[in-house]
């Protein structure tokens, strides 16, 4: 079982503790060593045992210190440094910080001043009105934080698809080579690619459940048994909850419908069932229009499919519905009637015009970028860097002449490439909609990607309009600036915002980000029905970024979105018509 997750956060928790104390420097030198470690293909145990420190010094962003330290914490199974900083500062820095507006400096301040160490202290002070008496806060800031709590809460009992997502597709892989599974799959919210799931559903075919619950305890990646039973068994895996449920292959498409969900589709498809005289569930449908009695068990009545998916929706007169429409959306309806979308897939789209470099603050030049978006089949690329304004921190961001500069350098490397590059910017959205470059600027660009970074909170529909009708801006990116389990972003009415995207031409970005997936699929859907273009980006700061792309996707497919709705589903020169 690889330990880069585990090291990972203790490097980020590290970096939290000095941050808190205000040591400079040191705290973005962890995290970038723990982003490295983290995305890192090899284990780190393996390197280390194969190869010792020097092995470990191999990973970018690992020096000397840091290779040390991760020796350290594989030999004794702790970081002597971390240990000692918990020790002066007891805090719960992964809680508290998971409170919007709190940030390990804050953490620290409150600590010092009021001995907080829990959400529980914290919520406690603000409601006691301590905080707003530390210096540097004030009411305001008590109230936020205040206000901002629940939503913590609830965040640290979800995971983030994007954490879940590599867990669940290495198990299906462990099991699709399986002798002792026929067919395997996830379930649940991970299978309808919800933004954040609660545990990670996994169902398997098989005819020995003994055999497939004894090579799910021991598969490489189980860190601890929960429990296991006959045909069912709970594991942790890399901080995620799997849940394993075994049934025979003559039930598994019936079992995999059921668990899949959503309750609420389910619910419906139940109903369609009683009115056809069937009766649906994880076992089966069946005829029951002869019993007397459909209730009197599962199985009751005379099975009519339940092998496969398709033969249990074929059951109810509907074709095979996919995983993510499964939210009772209307889905069922137009199933009946015929006119589900054609929902987009990943080799549907061309390119990704929403990516960083080193010119701002990516980790990869203009040219890696370029080469490794074409070794991934793009067709063409929109280098699109920060620029300053609003939202950007320690000197992030190109000014006006440096973004001309680097337009320049963009359009230079285009002759260097197999594929299209567009050279662009992230221009930020002020609080009234203006936008932080000048109009000479953006105006020399080919794309100009407009997003919210700061004050995301209320309502920020005018903003956002008011940026649309920008006679320069291509792009929406990110739209209500949320970040998952972190902070919900600014409330928008998605109408209004849609209808200005119409009338100005304006493409809304779902950003694949599994840290954002904004648009948010609800939102997708509304700006479609309004006639409103998609573009589907990752916000890459490395080369790494692209395989975001699929959240990005199942979003979208979320969203009801067809491959024509999408920009960067056209080819390059429909997505420069779009441009001008």
């Amino acid at each position: 079982m690889s330990k880069n997750a585990t090291v990972a956060a203790l490097f980020d928790e590290l970096a939290d503790h000095l941050d808190a104390r205000d040591v400079e420097y040191k705290p973005n030198v962890y995290r970038r060593a723990a982003d490295s470690i983290r995305g890192h293909t090899v284990a780190i145990e393996r390197l280390y045992e194969e190869g010792g420190e020097k092995a470990l010094r191999e990973i970018e962003d690992v020096g000397d210190a840091i290779a040390a330290k991760t020796a350290e914490f594989l030999e004794t199974g702790t970081i002597e440094e971390l240990e000692k900083l918990r020790g002066e500062m007891p805090v719960d820095m992964a809680a508290l910080t998971a409170v919007e507006g709190v940030g390990p400096k804050t953490v620290g301040a409150l600590y010092e001043a009021l001995s907080i160490e829990t959400l529980d202290d914290l919520e406690a002070a603000a409601e006691a009105g301590e905080i707003r008496e530390v210096k540097g806060f004030g009411a305001k800031t008590e109230a936020n934080i205040l206000a901002n709590i629940p939503f913590a809460r609830e965040a640290r009992e979800r995971s983030l698809l994007g954490d879940a997502r590599p867990v669940a597709d290495r198990i299906v892989a462990f099991f699709a080579e399986h002798e002792a599974a026929e067919t395997v799959e996830t379930a649940g919210s991970i299978r309808r690619w919800r933004p954040t799931i609660g545990d990670i559903d996994v169902l398997v075919a098989s005819d020995d459940g003994d055999a497939v619950i004894e090579a799910f305890e021991a598969w490489e990646g189980t860190d601890s048994v929960i429990e296991a039973g006959t045909n069912k068994a709970s594991v942790r895996s890399q901080g995620q909850r799997v849940d394993m449920r075994v049934v025979v292959p003559e039930e598994f498409g019936a079992a995999l419908q059921y668990f899949t969900g959503s309750k609420e589709h389910n619910v419906a498809l139940r109903n369609r069932a009683i009115g056809m005289g069937l009766k649906v569930n994880e076992y089966g449908v069946f005829d029951v229009s002869a019993v007397e009695d459909p209730d009197a068990g599962q199985r009751v009545g005379t099975r009519v499919a339940g092998k496969t998916e398709a033969d249990v929706y074929a059951a109810l007169g509907l074709p095979h519905i996919p995983p993510e429409l499964r939210e009772n959306r209307g889905e069922i309806e137009r199933a009946a009637e015929g006119t589900l979308p054609t929902l987009l897939s990943r080799d549907d789209v061309l390119g990704d015009l929403h990516v960083h470099t080193t010119a701002s603050d990516g980790v990869a030049t203009i040219a890696e970028m370029a080469e490794t978006a074409a070794e991934y089949g793009h067709e063409y690329l929109g280098i699109a860097d920060h620029a300053t304004g609003p939202g950007m921190v320690g000197g992030v961001g190109l000014d006006d002449d440096e973004l001309l500069a680097h337009a320049d350098a963009v359009r230079e490397a285009n002759g260097d490439t197999s594929i299209e590059l567009f050279a662009g910017v992230e221009a930020n959205i002020g609080t009234d909609g203006s936008i932080s470059v000048g109009d000479d600027a953006l105006d020399a660009l080919d794309c100009v990607v407009a997003s919210p970074h700061s004050a995301l909170d209320g309502d920020g529909t005018d903003r956002l309009v008011t940026a649309i009708e920008h006679p320069e801006v291509d792009v929406i990116g990110h739209p209500t600036g949320r970040l998952l389990n972190q902070r919900p972003g600014h409330d928008i009415d998605i109408e209004r915002v849609a209808t200005a995207a119409v009338e100005h031409d304006t493409a809304l970005e779902i950003n694949a980000d599994p840290r954002r997936l904004d648009l948010r699929s609800s939102y997708a859907k509304v700006a479609l029905e309004a006639g409103a273009t998609i573009s589907i980006n990752t916000d890459a700061h490395g080369t790494d970024g692209y395989d975001y792309m699929r959240f990005g996707v199942h979003t979208a497919r979320r969203g009801w979105v067809e491959p024509d709705d999408v920009l960067n589903c056209r080819d390059a020169s429909g997505v420069r018509a779009f441009f001008q």
